[in-house]
């Protein structure tokens, strides 16, 4: 039998194979951390898992992203995913989403599936989770990497600490892989770190990390934990969650470049000047994220300001400061200078 040597364990047996059965689970991102979640998930037997991301796999994906072949290049990440993990575990329900979490669609999928892992690397995604999360009353597993670190939690477990507990400031800047560099290693560790707290919870057994951070360093195996409080930041209603999402805009790269002729547009770089790949385009002004609210003065009200940065996480904080400031026509290009890069060379644009 597949299960066997889970349900000799004490803590699984028939009845516990029964809840992992049961469960439905969602993974939101099929990069590093959600290669290393699935196949354990799919293996162990959990019997609904939900994968979303609309990204496709690129080369550099294959480093990290250890179930894609190379032979799958520019083909959907979470169709791939699916066809890896039913290969895996046909006896499993595999669901494939190719869209982005969004406030449209967070609420409904949250309140079908049991737990929701946040294999993201997008800051503004990580806080959507929260929230979604916190308005369904549903729990989340919590796993970010940085360069060779690693951090675990469980957010608003049987109302425990959510996620704005421990990072309250949603304008802090935070690089990802793409910015920083990671090992595949790296994700991979932290991954399965996650799916072990996705099998407790189901199982009801061991110690959740709610109320709990992890954090494990991969060069000389350090690991530490620090306890969090669930403070009043953590609320936030249905109605709240709603307008605060609509209105933080995004706009694809290739909508955006359809605006290279207007005159009340501004393309607004907030990666530092060293950032490769440069994009030049016409109406566009350069702004470091650190330095955009000391520069105000050089944008106007009256323009409607896209902002892109290196792959789409700062230049949606920036869309965050902009706003306070009563830029309102702000909108974040999905996937930043990277996306712009290849809708460049994938029209008949001359830039």
């Amino acid at each position: 039998m597949r299960y066997n040597r889970q349900i000799i364990l004490p803590e699984v047996g028939e009845k516990g194979q029964g809840k992992l059965n049961q469960a439905k689970v969602l993974i939101i991102g099929a990069g590093g951390l959600g290669a290393a979640i699935l196949p354990y998930l799919a293996a162990a037997g959990i019997g609904e898992i939900g994968i979303i991301d609309d990204d496709t796999i690129d080369i550099s994906n294959l480093q990290r992203q250890v179930i894609y072949k190379s032979t799958a290049i520019g083909k959907s990440k979470v169709l791939e995913a699916k066809a890896m993990a039913e290969s895996l575990n046909p006896s499993i329900q595999i669901n494939a989403t190719t869209d982005t979490l969004n406030a449209k669609n967070a609420i409904s999928l949250f309140e079908y599936y049991d737990i929701m892992v946040d294999a993201t690397d997008n800051l503004h995604t990580k806080y959507l989770i929260n929230d979604a999360c916190v308005v369904t009353n549903k729990p989340f597993v919590y796993g970010s990497v940085y360069k060779f670190q690693g951090q675990v939690s469980v957010f608003n477990y049987q109302n425990g600490p959510t996620y704005r507990c421990l990072f309250p400031n949603e304008a802090a800047h935070s690089q990802n892989c793409v910015d920083a560099g990671v090992m595949g290693i790296s994700v991979g560790i932290i991954g399965m770190f996650q799916a072990n707290e996705v099998l407790k919870m189901v199982l009801e057994t061991g110690k959740v990390l709610s109320g709990e951070l992890l954090i494990y360093n991969m060069l000389n195996n350090d690991q530490q934990k620090f306890d969090l409080n669930r403070t009043e930041v953590s609320s936030i209603s249905r109605l709240d969650f709603e307008k605060k999402y609509d209105s933080v805009l995004e706009i694809s790269a290739k909508e955006a470049l359809e605006q290279i002729d207007n005159p009340d547009v501004v393309f607004l770089d907030v990666r530092n000047e060293t950032e490769l790949p440069k994009i030049s385009l016409p109406n566009s002004l350069q702004i470091p994220l650190a330095d955009l609210e000391d520069n105000l003065e050089k944008l106007d009200l009256n323009k409607t300001i896209l902002v892109y940065c290196q792959s789409g996480i700062r230049s949606k904080a920036a869309v965050e400061i902009l706003k306070k400031y009563s830029f309102f026509n702000t909108q974040s290009i999905a996937g930043g200078a990277l996306k712009l890069q290849e809708a460049i060379a994938n029209s008949a644009i001359s830039i």
